[in-house]
C-alpha cells in the first residue's frame, strides 16, 4: 500500500432501492465530494488506493444490492479501509415497504430483484414486489446495522440533501448524537435508536394563542417551562443518555438517533429537541432535526 497521505474521507451511502440513495450522492457531489455510484464492493480497496495516489481527499461511493453477491465483503473492506487512515462515514437509507411499493408503482420501474413481471394481475405483482424488498432488507440488513440510518420515508428530496449535508460536515471518528423531532400521526422514524414518546405532556396547541407557533418560539418556550411534567422528562431523558453515552461511543458507534414525538411534532418535542440538544451540545457532537417543520 502507498505511504502517502491518507486525510481522505469517504462517504459509502447504502439502502433500499427507492430510498432517495441518487439524491444523496447528488447531495455529495454539491458538497464539493468526488462521487461514484455503484462502486463493486470488491474494487473498493483497489478505488481507494487509486485516489490516495492522486491526493483525493472527499469521495462518496454508493453500492446498492446490485452487488449482492460480493456484499458479505464490504464489512471487511472498510476495516481495511479504515486501517489506512481513512474517515469512513458508512449512510444507509431506508424506506418503509408501503413507502418503497408506492414508489415503484408511481414510477414503473422494476425492482433489481424482481424475478420478472407477473401474468397474474396486480395484486401478485403487489405481492412479488414486496418479496423482493424484504429480502432487500435481509440482504442488507448487516450494512444497516453499522451505518447511520436515515428514514425517507416521508421526507422530501429537500430535506434528505439536508440531513446528508449537514452529517458529513460534523467531524469523523467521534460519536454524534442526532435529536429529531416528529409527529406521531405521521408514524414513528425507522432511524430511531430510541423513541421517547412525550404525548402525555401539557399540549400548547390547545391554547390559542400557542397553537400556531412551534417549540422554538419565546412564549411556547415560557409555557412548557412553566410546566414540572416537561422538566422532570427532559431530565429523565438527559438522565439516560448521560448514563449510557460513555458506553455507545466505545462500542464504536458513530451516531444515535434520538427521536422525541408528540402528537404534531410542532410543539413538545420540538421544544424538548431544542433545549437537550444545547445540553449535550457541550460535549458531544449534536444535531438537529425536526422532521415535520422541516418539511414545510
Amino acid at each position: 500500500m502507498s505511504s502517502l497521505h491518507t486525510s481522505m474521507e469517504i462517504v459509502l451511502i447504502t439502502g433500499m432501492s427507492g430510498s432517495g440513495k441518487s439524491v444523496a450522492l447528488h447531495a455529495l457531489e454539491d458538497a464539493g465530494f468526488y462521487c461514484v455510484d455503484n462502486l463493486p464492493p470488491e474494487l473498493l480497496l483497489p478505488f481507494v488506493e487509486l485516489e490516495r495516489q492522486h491526493d483525493a481527499q472527499r469521495i462518496a461511493i454508493a453500492m446498492d444490492v446490485r452487488s449482492a453477491v460480493s456484499l458479505p465483503l464490504v464489512p471487511q473492506q472498510l476495516a481495511a479501509v479504515r486501517a489506512l487512515g481513512v474517515v469512513v462515514k458508512p449512510l444507509f437509507l431506508d424506506s418503509t415497504t408501503d413507502t418503497l411499493v408506492r414508489r415503484y408503482s408511481e414510477t414503473r420501474r422494476k425492482h433489481p430483484l424482481s424475478q420478472g413481471s407477473s401474468d397474474h394481475g396486480e395484486r401478485d405483482e403487489r405481492r412479488a414486489l414486496v418479496d423482493a424488498i424484504e429480502l432487500e432488507r435481509e440482504l442488507l440488513a448487516d450494512l444497516r446495522e453499522q451505518a447511520h440510518v436515515i428514514d425517507s420515508s416521508i421526507i422530501r428530496p429537500s430535506q434528505l440533501q439536508s440531513y446528508v449535508k449537514a452529517l458529513i460536515a460534523s467531524p469523523g471518528g467521534q460519536l454524534t448524537l442526532v435529536f429529531e423531532s416528529f409527529a406521531f400521526k405521521r408514524g414513528v422514524p425507522t432511524d430511531a435508536d430510541y423513541v421517547f414518546d412525550v404525548r402525555m405532556l401539557p399540549n400548547p396547541h390547545y391554547n390559542p394563542e400557542l397553537k400556531h407557533l412551534t417549540g422554538r418560539d419565546q412564549p411556547v418556550m415560557d409555557f412548557l417551562m412553566a410546566e414540572d411534567a416537561v422538566a422532570l422528562m427532559q431530565h429523565h431523558i438527559a438522565h439516560f443518555l448521560e448514563s449510557w453515552l460513555d458506553a455507545l461511543a466505545s462500542d464504536h458507534r458513530s451516531y444515535v438517533t434520538v427521536a422525541i414525538g408528540c402528537t404534531g411534532g410542532q410543539h413538545r418535542s420540538v421544544f424538548l429537541v431544542e433545549q437537550l440538544a444545547k445540553r449535550f451540545s457541550g460535549e458531544w457532537i449534536t444535531l438537529k432535526r425536526h422532521r415535520e417543520m422541516d418539511a414545510r
